[in-house]
Parts: C-alpha cells; structure tokens; sequence
C-alpha cells in the first residue's frame, strides 16, 4: 500500500471518449462487431429530421408560470422584432420585443431573443409568433415536469437486466421477458467466468441496468448513474420535497414497500455494483470488475432474452473500485431510515473497497479492451480517490476518510468543476458536491471555500449560457460524445447553487437548460423522447429498434438522446452531417451511435433535473401568519451560547417536511445542533427537519438545540420564515 495516495488533478481532455462502440453502417449493410445484418434500406429517415423546423425556437414541453419563459429566433435581421404570445384562441395575451444577438458561433446562426417570463397565466396551445413564423404550441403550466419525472425515471426500469418487465407497469409495447438470467440461448449472468487469465472462478452478476443501446454493465458508468439517482432523493429531501419521489409514486415493482420508489430503482444497480465486488480470499479481494458483457458484439436489433454470446467479466480497475467505494458509502448514508441491514451491507463494502484501491491505485482499464463492448478506460483516478473519500467521510465522519479529502489537491483546485462539467471519467465534482451539501465536520472557513467553488462553478456557467443564442451552459467546443448528458449535469451545479445561496438565478439557469433539451437549440428539436412537438425517436438501441423492425417499439417516453457530437465518430453522421456547426450536429437516426444512443449516464441527470423542475414552490407553504417561533437562549458565556428554537404549526393544515430561516443580527455563528440540520451562510442560517420530526400537524410544535459563538453581544433574530413565509 503506498504511504502517499496520487492526488493531482488531471488535464481536461480536448475530446470526450466514447463509454462504447456500437453498430457502424457501411455499404448497403449494418457491420455489427463484424457480423453484417439488417440491409441499409431498412433504415429510413426519422420523422424529426423529415419535419420543419420553425425559425422561434422554444421549449415544446412549455413554461412554468412562475420560471423563465425565452425563445430563441432564427432570423437575419438586425433591428429588433415584435413577437407576440397567443393562447389557444388565438388571443394576444402578451407582446414586446426580441433582442438581437447577432452570430451565435456554436449553432451557425444569427439569433434574436423574445423574453416572455413576465407573463404569469397558465394554459395548453400557446404559440409565440415573430415575424411571420410561429413557434410549435406549448403548455404554460405549474404540472408541467411531473410526467417527465416520471417517464425519465422509468427509463432505469425499462433498462433492468435480469428482470422480467411487465405489461402493467410500462405497456404491452415494452414488456419483455428477464433477459440474462441464463434461460437459453443466453449465457445468463448468474455465473459468469472471467476473460483469461482474469481469474479462475465465476461470479453471480446478475440485475443491474444495461448501460446504454448495447446487453454491457459498466461499474464506472453504473457507479455516477446511481449516485446521481440517490442524490436527486437526498436533494429533495433536504429541501423537503421528497413527497414526489417517495414510494407509490413511479412505475416500478417495488412500488408500496414503504421504501421511496427512486430508492427501489437506484437498489436494482446498487445490488449489481456489489455483486461486482472481487470475494475475499481472492486474488484482488474487495476490489470491484470493470465490467461484465458479450465476448463480442451482438447484432441490431436484439433484445436481451435473444442474446446467445457468452459473457465474461474483465479485469477488475481502481477507477470502478472507487465508483463501487463512492455509490455504496452514500448508498449507506441514505438508505438507513428505510434498510438499516441493507445499509450495513453498502457500508461494509465501500469500507473493503476503498482499502483495496488503496493497495492497489494504479490498475487501470485499458482503452484497448473494446470487443463486444465499450471500453470506458481511465487511466486518470486521483478524482475518484477523492469522490469516494468525500462519501466515505460524509457517511462516516472517521478522520482517516477526512485526511485522504483534505490532503487531495482536487479539494484545493478550481478545476474540479471543469468548463465541460464532470462526467463518468471526472468525479471529483460529485465529491465536492457532496462536501458542500451534507452535514459534515469540515472547519467552517474550508466549507465556506468548498460551497463558494459550487457557486463560482455556477456562475461560469451562467456567464456562457448569457454569452450564447441558444443559453446553453457548454462551451463552443463542448459539442462531444454525450453532450446533452453534459449540459444536464451542468444544470445540476446550477440548482445546488440555488440551494445553497437561495439565489433565484441559478434556479433560473437551472430550468433554461430543460428549455435546451426539450427544443430551444440549433435544430429545434426535443431530445427527450415523446416530450415536445417533434422529438428524438430512433436512438440507438438494440431492442427499442422501430427503425430496423417494425415490430419492435421506438424508445419510451423520456428517454435522452447523446446529442450534438461535432467529432462524427460514426458513418452515419459522417454522411449526413459533413460541415455541420458543432450545435447542429445531431441526427434522429438508429444508426448513428456517436449522436443518438441513449445511456444510464445521460438520463441520470435528465431525471435529476426533472424531478427538480418538477417541484412546486408553493406546495408545502403554510397560510402567511400560520407559525410561530420562540427562540430561547439556555446558555450564555463570554464567547459562545445555546438555544433552544421551537416552531409552531398555526396554521389549518400539516406541513411536511419544514424549513425555517432565520438571520443573525450580530455575527453569530452556529458551530453544532441536535434534533435539526442547520447550515449558515453568512447570517442566514436555515432549520430543516429529520426524519423523525419532519411532519408538523395543526397545532405541533418542533424543538431543536443550537450552539454557538459570538463576538460583543449575542442579540436574538428578530424575524423568521417556514418554508418561505413569515411567522409571526
């Protein structure tokens, strides 16, 4: 084991790496990993790129009444347009002008910008109209995410491995037997060997989601999806709003165990991630496999029950460790209240797992090791050291996780939110999100510098996203393999800002990217399956394949296209999209894989995002006037006090899930509680409830401690909010 653990940061690649090679088409056949099958004639042009497009880009979804409403329009015009909003009826119900914005390099074209957010009505069909051209009809709504919640949600269910997936929850369209489970002609994953010379014995692999449009598992790709999907929980549970998610509330089996049902979803790949793990007295114990799938490629279309390729497991790497670490110590931190055995279990293997890539740091995935599935090499893992340190701590508190957090020089560098975002390969952000956000022992001057890198990273993005037509929080050149997975986590960055500031702005940046995705960008149209006009609906995939057999179904609603990837790493794109700008070169077509496939990876961050966008502001606030808070200080001495807090339901209705804000007069700064997660910065300090008292009937009361120090005198706060309005 090396005394001193690599820490550096790493060099920002020019080029995103594809997770995975997929099928090419070449003259007048599809090659698939060498095997020709479906003739070229049987792909035929998608509907999206078939459509018109109209020259007032907007998002196709719609509005929510109280969130940024802007359209971009694609026009040669120099001086200022009129446009104007028409509902259903075709009633003008608001006007003004566009602002001209000239040349917008990444899409090629010159734009304006209509700005309609001060409009605040609600309503289906309406069209803003500039120029002579209308938009495609939109919905200004306050619902208006909750069916995209669940549909990107859903995603994870239709891509479960080793599990049957029924009629009743996904359509007749969708429903399949278990593919994987060693029912021929598969191999099955209950019992898969290693490549040669990997190991010598099998191991039991099977659930999980399949990565993308191929049968392969990735631990790297697994571990960011999953963390991404318990986090979007843990999220809005801090905030109080995890009613939505909880359980009953998405479409999946699990559903009515008292378990929240994204918890149940994220479980399917957690099991999976610990499966992966090397047994003990194995060579490489507690180390995790890089990843299981088909000794070769299999062919398009084919659904997983079909798939008759042996599988086999690879070499096991430090970088799929570390995501194995990182997922299975927050695994345990969020999954207490509802599994405590399950959580021991997460925490018992993220405990061998971080001690095993310790002893073993540099046993990295070869770029070379791409047949019958993606590569997904790194050979860069100081930020995976320092993700899984950072839950590690975070769950555990030990000091030795503190030291290997403190010591890395990812916990000093800028770069850990990098100009592209992070990604499967660059996970020191997830670790500094986490730092930022859960209750943790980091002195007070280190935390404050940690939360101000999330809001810095934020604010660039909101100073690229000001700068461009299209308000898109990538860079020019940021138009890689998954691009719109990018722009999704980026809005991540944007919302945590939000929450740690309260600043309405990055909420603001946060939902503009979901006007990107959903048709406000270079083509004007949505890459989210069946959200919008015209949508993406043909992404790669080898068993939703309507475009290479008919009687196969296009992918379900809610799932993400890649995007726009200026490198035309395949034929497809290639031939249809020669001289594109980087913004613009995307195609709806099943075989171009470097554009249009869909990943675990890239729909993780759509349904974090829309989950987000999803809540309401206005769902758990009390009537104005309906709390009271009595602020006792217990305890006073010449350079700290205690206080004892207690709020008051007043009002006629239950609050669940309670948050109250207050503001030190006098520089007081809270150095520990008991009975409430509170956070400070600066003089606003927020209250939120635990599990135990979250609920707050007509009528109840909820106390909590605080300690504290001051400097001259220790006034108590004068005025106080539950969940954004006043008590009295």
């Amino acid at each position: 084991m090396p005394s001193v653990l690599p820490s550096s940061p790493r060099p920002r690649p020019s080029l995103r790496r594809p997770g995975h090679l997929a099928a090419v088409l070449v003259t007048g056949s599809l090659l698939v990993g060498g095997l020709l099958s479906a003739p070229a004639s049987a792909v035929v042009p998608s509907a999206a790129s078939a459509a018109a497009t109209s020259a007032v880009r907007v998002n196709q979804v719609g509005y929510l009444p109280e969130g940024p409403k802007r359209a971009t329009v694609v026009t040669t015009a120099t001086q200022s347009l009129t446009w104007q909003l028409r509902d259903a009826s075709g009633a003008v119900v608001a006007s003004g002008a566009t602002v001209p914005r000239g040349a917008d390099a990444p899409s090629g074209q010159s734009v304006q910008v209509a700005d309609f957010s001060s409009y605040r009505g609600s309503g289906s069909g309406y069209v803003l109209a500039v120029d002579g051209n209308n938009s495609v009809p939109f919905d200004i709504r306050a619902n208006l995410y909750d069916s995209l919640r669940s549909d990107a949600m859903a995603f994870f269910h239709h891509q479960r491995s080793g599990a049957p997936i029924d009629a009743s929850l996904v359509g007749s369209a969708y429903a399949r037997p278990a593919g994987h489970l060693g029912v021929a002609p598969n191999k099955g994953d209950t019992s898969v060997p290693c490549q040669a010379g990997v190991c010598d014995y099998t191991q039991d692999v099977r659930g999980g989601w399949y990565d993308a449009g191929d049968h392969g598992k990735y631990v790297v790709n697994g571990g960011i999806s999953t963390w991404l999907m318990v986090n979007s929980f843990e999220r809005a549970k801090r905030a109080g709003k995890d009613a939505a998610l909880g359980d009953s509330t998405l479409r999946v089996p699990e559903r009515g165990n008292g378990v929240p049902d994204v918890l149940d979803e994220a479980r399917w790949e957690l099991d999976f991630l610990l499966r992966m793990q090397v047994p003990a007295n194995k060579p490489y114990a507690g180390m995790a496999f890089h990843k299981v799938h088909d000794a070769e490629w299999t062919a398009m279309p084919m659904r997983p029950e079909q798939d008759a390729q042996p599988r086999e497991l690879h070499r096991p790497s430090t970088a799929a460790t570390l995501n194995l670490a990182a997922a299975a110590a927050q695994c345990a931190r969020v999954y207490r209240p509802y599994d405590a055995a399950f959580a021991d279990r997460c925490l018992s293997a993220a405990r061998r797992a971080w001690t095993a890539a310790r002893a073993n740091p540099a046993l990295y995935a070869p770029d070379s090791d791409s047949t019958g599935g993606g590569a997904y090499g790194d050979a860069v893992v100081t930020d995976e050291f320092y993700w899984a340190a950072a839950e590690l701590y975070a769950t555990t508190g030990d000091s030795g996780y503190r030291d290997a957090v403190t010591g890395s020089t990812w916990h000093t560098s800028p770069t850990a939110f990098s100009a592209y975002g992070f990604g499967w390969a660059d996970t020191a952000a997830l670790g500094r999100l986490t730092l930022a956000t859960v209750p943790g022992g980091l002195p007070a001057a280190d935390l404050a510098r940690v939360r101000s890198s999330v809001t810095t990273a934020a604010d660039g993005y909101l100073a690229r996203m000001a700068a461009q037509g299209y308000a898109v929080p990538v860079p020019a050149d940021g138009y890689f393999w998954g691009s719109n997975g990018e722009v999704a986590n980026d809005a991540i960055v944007l919302a945590v800002a939000g929450e740690l500031t309260g600043d309405e702005r990055y909420r603001t940046g946060a939902l503009e990217t979901m006007d990107y995705l959903l048709g406000r960008n270079a083509i004007g149209q949505s890459y989210v399956s069946g959200h919008g006009e015209t949508s993406s609906r043909n992404q790669h995939h080898r068993f939703w394949a309507h475009q290479l057999d008919a009687s196969l179904p296009h992918p379900p609603a809610g799932s993400l296209a890649g995007g726009p990837n200026s490198g035309l790493q395949d034929p497809v794109a290639k031939e249809k999209l020669s001289g594109c700008a980087p913004a613009a070169c995307y195609v709806d077509d099943i075989g171009s894989y470097s554009t249009n496939e869909v990943a675990v990876n890239w729909n993780a961050p759509l349904a974090w995002l829309a989950a987000y966008a999803a809540e309401r502001t206005s769902t758990v606030e009390p009537p104005a006037g309906a709390c009271t808070v009595t602020y006792k200080n217990d305890n006073v001495w010449s350079t700290g006090f205690t206080a004892t807090v207690t709020v008051k339901n007043t009002g006629p209705k239950p609050v669940d899930g309670w948050q109250l804000s207050w503001a030190y007069p006098a520089g007081q700064r809270v150095t520990s509680t008991w009975n409430a997660t509170v956070t400070q910065d600066g003089p606003a300090v927020v209250a939120r409830s635990t599990d135990w008292n979250r609920t707050l009937a007509p009528g109840a009361t909820a106390s909590f401690g605080i300690q504290g120090t001051y400097g001259g005198t220790n006034p108590s706060p004068t005025a106080y909010t539950l969940n954004g309005t006043a008590c009295t």
